[in-house]
């Protein structure tokens, strides 16, 4: 036994040995970017909160195996940094910006000048000195839109009210830097009006030169000749590198080049492959990095004394929610919103993430701000991270229902149909839909379907795309690149045969690509695609785990819809019965219902069913469920259809339990997903669609929105 005891104590030393060196601490702090986040994303907390915890975890406070101080964790938390603020301003959408930017500018001004004024209250209430103050107001100042993915969710992305919202992030980010700066400068010297004047004039000329210069150089490279997408990529990492070297040189904070060199890299990077590399590699490894860093400078001993002394936390806590909240109110009586639109407002500029942390961050590092100050910092972020995207999922849902009628009889089922309440027709256009074809078992059943989805009743036949892709690196490694295609060109000739057979146009497709699920968002956008249909392959957990897998992966980069197919074994012509759970009543909620209508177009027969299945809050009243289903039933078409449509309202919550529950009694359950994504930063990215999936017995059929 103690020969035991001794050989594992010596095997902890060697571990605790390695993992001090460069490279072992490098290789842990990989491997906690890696595994924490899908861990920590069953809480439904952001994915950040985890890393920080992580942090904490492996500090000094605890198993002490990473030191903040050191080497190699500095150097790459200096990236994460940088690259933060850059892909904030890479990600700004300039265009929505310019549509409404006198709008956007004023709510800015608004949140930047109620931010600062607060925080610096804030400071001077709690003693601390003039810089630390300003500091503290930059923090209030800026937000991060966490809740922006789940308005584009419900389709609402174009309302005025979320278009200056996220538009004012641009205004609040670049002053709370430029005062970051500022206060940065004052720091390191003695305070006088013409230290203070030379700080603003360098700042002021820094940023006319990086951006101009970003411009005129990122119009030449991105925009010429140059096809090499991983010369792209270094070149705009050296842009970064560099403006953030020059902010230096000008006596401005890092940061702040790196923001302003994201915003003019925005305006002249076309959207592609080159742009998702930049912000892949940020999301996946510099800014996990940068939040475990964070963790790492939180003392376990300094938190206990924050949380006796709670008074900075509380009143930050406090101060962030109530000055949007206000700000939201103003702006929203000025420019004449409804309440929604101005919960809405006051949910996408609560959540305190990317430029406070970083900010915050920055002023740690150069002594301006103490422990206790970035203990709060941490702890506002987790509060208004959490409590923003709750009220806007709530705000966005009241938003996008249809306005309340002025009267409903209480026989709602003899309710007369005014114009305005008329039946709504199911759009009947022809589709374009690409359908990549790799497994024989499968080819059949997918091409039948999406015959059923091309015309919708339309008299003008949609197109049918079968697509066979060749990965030429892959396929030399399995044995040959020409049995490969021979391999293809056959799976395409009987794709060819098959849609003779369903008497559809069909022209097929054959692509070579080193990237499969790039391969086939591009050939769905070079043909013009309005769907892309692709088969549930096998699940395999463990992989989906730490690579994701191919679905995820079209879904991210495709610019349509991605019907994702998983038939269960099951015949198409046995699909008579269609369950359509809807979350709401948005556009994209009709898109699934007008699918299933597609599907049985085609068929006769009073066996075919549409069952629209809406859960509803429990705490609705009677006139509440009775408005949703008056809507629901304006779904239904004008014409006669051979299909019979069913509403059915359930009481929630065990949403997946009552939709797993009714497809019992379907044959096709057809849901909606949507890729979620912001900033680069790792928040989580996906909804309950994947688990609700694996819990039916049915064929399924899941609509993934596109990120754009």
């Amino acid at each position: 036994m103690l020969h035991l005891l001794a050989a594992t104590a010596t095997g902890l030393n060697s571990l605790a040995h390695l993992v001090h060196q460069p490279l072992g601490s490098f290789a842990l702090l990989v491997a906690l970017a890696m595994l924490v986040p899908p861990l920590f994303r069953r809480t439904g907390l952001p994915d950040l909160v985890g890393l920080l915890l992580a942090g904490v975890l492996m500090g000094p406070s605890v198993l002490n195996l990473l030191q903040p101080e050191g080497e190699t964790l500095q150097l790459v938390s200096d990236i994460g940094a940088i690259y933060l603020l850059f892909i904030v301003g890479l990600e700004i959408d300039l265009e929505e910006f310019n549509r409404v930017r006198s709008r956007s500018l004023t709510i800015g001004v608004l949140h930047f000048v109620g931010g600062m004024a607060t925080g610096g209250a804030i400071g001077a209430l709690l003693g601390y000195p003039l810089v630390p103050c300003l500091l503290i107001g930059t923090l209030i100042a800026t937000h991060t839109p966490l809740g922006y993915p789940i308005v584009r969710s419900y389709g609402a992305q174009r309302d005025e009210a979320v278009v200056v919202s996220v538009g004012s992030t641009i205004l609040t980010d670049i002053a709370s830097l430029v005062v970051l700066a500022i206060a940065i400068g004052l720091g390191r010297q003695s305070f006088s009006l013409a230290n203070l004047a030379g700080l603003i004039a360098s700042v002021a000329i820094f940023a006319f030169a990086v951006v101009a210069i970003i411009r005129m150089v990122g119009r030449r490279i991105f925009r010429g000749s140059i096809n090499d997408e991983s010369r792209i990529f270094l070149t705009i990492l050296l842009i970064l590198f560099l403006a953030s070297l020059g902010a230096e040189v000008a006596g401005v904070e890092k940061i702040v080049g790196a923001f302003l060199a994201g915003l003019a890299v925005n305006s002249v990077l076309p959207e592609g492959k080159s742009k998702q590399q930049v912000i892949l590699v940020g999301a996946a490894l510099f800014i996990p990095i940068f939040f475990i860093h964070l963790g790492l400078l939180l003392d376990l001993s300094s938190l206990k004394d924050s949380i006796t002394q709670f008074q900075l936390p509380v009143l930050m806590v406090i101060g962030v929610i109530s000055c949007k909240g206000m700000v939201s109110l103003i702006a929203g009586r000025a420019f004449r919103y409804n309440g929604n639109q101005m919960v809405m407002m006051w949910s996408l500029a609560m959540p305190q993430v990317a430029a406070t942390l970083a900010s915050a961050f920055i002023g740690y590092e150069a002594g301006l701000l103490d422990q206790t100050v970035l203990n709060a910092v941490l702890a506002m972020m987790v509060v208004t991270a959490t409590l923003g995207p709750i009220l806007t999922a709530r705000s966005v849902r009241r938003l996008v229902e249809p306005a309340r009628p002025r009267s409903i009889p209480a026989d709602h089922d003899d309710v007369v149909l005014t114009d305005d309440d008329a039946p709504i027709d199911v759009v009947s256009r022809p589709l374009t839909i690409v359908v990549p074809v790799a497994n024989p078992s499968t080819e059949q059943g997918l091409l039948s379907i999406a015959s059923r989805l091309l015309s919708g009743g339309s008299q003008t036949q949609g197109q049918l795309l079968p697509l066979a892709l060749v990965c030429p690196s892959l396929e030399e490694a399995r044995g040959g690149l020409n049995r490969a295609l021979a391999s293809a060109r056959d799976r395409l000739s009987k794709a060819a045969a098959i849609g003779r057979d369903l008497e559809v146009r069909t022209r097929c497709l054959l692509r070579l690509d080193e990237d499969i699920a790039g391969g086939m968002s591009r050939s769905a956008l070079e043909q013009g695609a309005d769907l892309l249909m692709i088969g549930a392959g096998r699940p395999d957990k463990v992989r989906r785990w730490f690579f994701g897998d191919l679905v995820d992966g079209v879904c991210r980069t495709a610019h349509c819809p991605v019907v994702v197919l998983n038939l269960a074994g099951r015949q198409v012509d046995s699909l008579q019965r269609i369950l359509v759970p809807i979350k709401d009543l948005s556009a994209s909620a009709r898109e699934q219902f007008e699918l299933a209508q597609r599907l049985l177009a085609c068929e006769s027969g009073d066996q075919c069913l549409i069952t629209l299945l809406h859960i509803v809050d429990p705490r609705l009243n009677r006139f509440e469920r009775i408005r949703i289903e008056h809507e629901l039933r304006r779904w239904q078409p004008r014409s006669n259809t051979a299909s019979v449509i069913r509403i059915q309202l359930a009481s929630g919550p065990g949403v997946e339990a009552k939709i797993e529950r009714s497809s019992r009694e379907h044959d096709l359950v057809i849901l909606r997903s949507q890729r979620r994504q912001v900033a680069g930063l790792p928040i989580p990215t996906s909804d309950r669609t994947s688990n609700l999936v694996s819990l039916l017995n049915c064929a399924s059929m899941v609509i993934s929105e596109p990120l754009t």
